[in-house]
């Protein structure tokens, strides 16, 4: 008797052990433009920032989602953020309803010209 009970549990901890939950969550990607006028100068142009809408950002995907943000300089070819192009720092922050686009000097003390129109390759990732 004992062994077909503990036969029957070690089944029963195999069949559970086998069993797995997947979520599939799709991600969403968005592109934006920023024009030259949409950067804001600070810091004297040692730096600039740029807000882009993102009502899709609320505050609770602010707090457990992930944003990935990629810009191209050209047509085609994105570069992750944060990242150093032509000397010039690019970096993001995120906030409920806004992605905050900043650039400044790689070495943080020169001046920096906002670039000409880019494009902004934003990837919101979902948790659960």
């Amino acid at each position: 008797m004992k062994k077909s009970v503990f036969l029957f549990a070690m089944s029963i901890m195999l069949l559970g052990a086998g069993c797995k939950k997947e979520y599939i969550v799709p991600n969403r990607t968005i592109f934006a433009t920023l024009n030259p006028g949409n950067w804001i100068k600070l810091d004297g142009g040692r730096s600039y920032t740029a807000s882009i809408n993102m009502p899709e950002i609320d505050n609770y995907f602010n707090d457990y989602g992930a944003v990935l943000v990629y810009i191209s300089f050209d047509n085609g070819t994105y570069e992750q953020i944060p990242q150093v192009y032509n000397g010039v720092s690019y970096s993001y922050l995120t906030r409920s309803g806004q992605i905050v686009m900043e650039i400044q000097s790689s070495d943080g003390i020169g001046t920096v010209t906002p670039p000409g129109s880019v494009k902004v390759k934003i990837v919101l990732i979902e948790s659960i």
